[in-house]
């Protein structure tokens, strides 16, 4: 399985990252344990979590997903095997990127995963309350004690990448060696115009969510009839426009090629991409997880990239 670095850090992982927002919402526990197991026994070890997963299902409060995956590492002995990301910021019961909060959170997050570090962990939205120079100190501290190994952005802008970044050189404090954008086929505009030059120059690793666009990259859904029979529905409808369709044809069109499926040939026009990393992408079943899977095997030529370029310019 092809490793790619986390920016300039030690840490390889695979092309792929296993998005799991999903683990304790739609996907039960027993059912997470099989993907978890499938997902690694097929060579990928990047699994994606945050504290607040996944407190907007009814009667849960978060914490579910890194509870799942705490349970599943015990079980399967593979802490090893795997890199576990997972976020601070967005929970109220662990709001902001202030020195207390994240120290108070990255404990709470350790005790659900039942483990002694994490590999990544993102400031999972950007606090322009705090000082960058605090957010930064604490991920020093927590590095120093062994308790993380790098530090990573979500959902911030290439100004603010930048100016952390800053603040870290001039303060010989951890940069941040990864961010979390939105980035997929049809949303490319706003991450390759402001992010992607940012990740390029200053060699910072990316895994966008949302890779699947809401599973509208999956080709399910291709009129408001099909909106109409999911929950997903009203989500997905932005995209149901003249540049989704065009979007879609070029994507029958690579996956008719290749013998591969709509959700496959998105993920691995994103891996093909040299900012990319490895885009996140979640499965509630193990056929969806193959789809997944056969993405970091789907090699595209020039001329597939080209017709997906074109039909989402």
């Amino acid at each position: 399985m092809e490793q790619r670095r986390i920016g300039t850090s030690a840490l390889q992982v695979a092309p792929l990252m296993f998005g799991g927002n999903v683990f304790g919402w739609t996907a039960d526990e027993a059912t997470s344990f099989s993907i978890l197991d499938a997902f690694t026994d097929a060579g990928l070890n990047f699994i994606d979590t945050a504290d607040v997963y996944s407190a907007w299902v009814p009667g849960n409060e978060g914490g579910e997903s890194e509870t799942i995956i705490g349970k599943w590492l015990a079980r399967s002995g593979k802490r090893d095997k795997v890199v576990i990301a997972t976020k601070v910021a967005k929970w109220p019961r662990h709001p902001g990127l202030s020195a207390a909060n994240i120290e108070a959170a990255v404990e709470d997050s350790l005790r659900r995963l039942q483990t002694d570090y994490i590999d990544v962990y993102f400031s999972h939205e950007d606090d322009q309350k705090v000082p960058l120079e605090e957010t930064l100190g604490a991920y020093q501290r927590l590095i120093d004690a062994g308790k993380i190994r790098v530090a990573g952005a979500s959902n911030y802008t290439g100004a603010r990448i930048e100016e952390a970044l800053a603040v870290s050189q001039k303060h010989n404090l951890p940069k941040y060696q990864i961010m979390q954008p939105e980035y997929n086929l049809y949303d490319r505009a706003a991450y390759e115009a402001d992010l992607e030059p940012v990740a390029l120059a200053q060699q910072v690793a990316v895994v966008p969510y949302y890779s699947l666009a809401s599973g509208f990259l999956s080709g399910k859904y291709r009129s408001r009839e099909d909106l109409s029979k999911s929950a997903r529905g009203s989500r997905v409808e932005k995209y149901l426009d003249h540049r989704g369709i065009r979007i879609l044809a070029a994507l029958d069109f690579v996956a008719d090629r290749h013998g591969s499926t709509l959700a496959a040939v998105a993920l691995a026009w994103l891996i093909a991409r040299p900012s990319i990393t490895a885009p996140i992408a979640s499965a509630t079943s193990l056929e969806q997880l193959e789809s997944l899977v056969a993405a970091v095997q789907l090699k595209l030529d020039p001329a597939d990239i080209q017709a997906l370029n074109e039909a989402s310019a």
